[in-house]
């Protein structure tokens, strides 16, 4: 890590946060914190937010019912951000998944899981998948202590998907290997919007996804090439042990990220992977284009393609 300067900066990560000698983190990216609402008038969704454990909290959206009983997919999202800025619990975060819970009709439970550099990697990937876990276990509500009742009475546990953003992309990957390997979760669906994947087969070697990896996973067993970041590793886990059998991915033409996602969705055709992979590469489009913007017309066609892709 480089040294301080005068002015008391030990890492300056501009413009998504800076790191000062004190401990601070100026996470100067980061969208305001806004309360959950009893009921969106604009989406008609209801949101609280719930503790999972000392560590990990969500926030999760019920949308209007059409009947007392109605049973709803369940959507579990991991937010984007670089492992490193952004939550839950954002004004960015929160119109989001109000937005998509609404159109896809479903029960939505926005993870907020820990952040580098305070807790760095793999921190996120362990929170996310205890989350996972705690909302799986609402199918066998007399097994366990505290219980939401909105997963009870309104979740369909043949139906949990599980989504997200960038890093939060990322984190469904390697979510998906370990449901494959251990077969503890049933997951029904997966979406990957603009994944961040990287790895030495990039040329740049200052590219803000590998700075990102070194920042966020400073002790990775063997860096950018570490299974976590680059799938693509002859000794990483096997892309045919994906444990879930549809997935949705998403990139955008103008994105950094493009090349790696498709070549992601490339190798798990030829994996030998079973299920069925659509993508959909938005034209004129850059990086989570519809999480910044949800209201333009190629956003809310995207939305819809989700929407559609959690109600099958």
């Amino acid at each position: 890590m480089a040294a301080p300067n005068k002015d008391g900066v030990l890492l300056d990560f501009s413009p998504m946060l800076i790191v000062y000698t004190d401990g601070r983190v100026d996470r100067i990216a980061n969208f305001p914190y806004v309360p959950p609402s009893p009921e969106d008038p604009s989406a008609a969704v209801s949101s609280k937010d719930v503790t999972i454990s000392p560590h990990i909290s969500a926030r999760i959206y019920l949308p209007k019912l059409a009947a007392a009983d109605q049973k709803l997919p369940i959507l579990v999202w991991f937010h984007g951000g670089g492992f490193c800025i952004e939550s839950a619990f954002s004004s960015l975060y929160h119109r989001y998944l109000n937005i998509l819970a609404s159109e896809a009709q479903a029960v939505a439970v926005s993870v907020e899981y820990r952040l580098a550099p305070e807790n760095p990697l793999p921190a996120a990937y362990e929170d996310c998948w205890e989350a996972l876990q705690w909302v799986a276990s609402h199918a066998h509500p007399e097994k366990i202590g505290v219980k939401e009742p909105w997963l009870v009475n309104h979740g369909n546990f043949d139906k949990i998907l599980i989504g997200g953003d960038s890093a939060g992309g990322n984190i469904v990957h390697n979510t998906l290997i370990r449901a494959g390997k251990i077969g503890e979760v049933k997951i029904s669906g997966a979406i990957l919007s603009y994944p961040y994947f990287w790895g030495s087969f990039e040329a740049n070697t200052e590219s803000l996804a590998r700075r990102v990896w070194g920042f966020v996973y400073p002790t990775a067993p063997d860096g950018i090439d570490n299974p976590l970041i680059n799938p693509f590793v002859e000794n990483g886990p096997k892309l045919s042990g994906l444990g879930c059998s549809r997935m949705f991915v998403c990139v955008g033409e103008k994105d950094a990220l493009k090349g790696v996602g498709i070549r992601y969705v490339e190798a798990v055709k030829k994996s030998g992977w079973e299920g069925e992979i659509e993508v959909i590469d938005v034209e004129g489009e850059d990086h989570v284009f519809d999480i910044f913007d949800p209201y333009s017309e190629k956003a809310k066609h995207l939305i819809a393609r989700i929407a559609s892709f959690i109600q099958r």
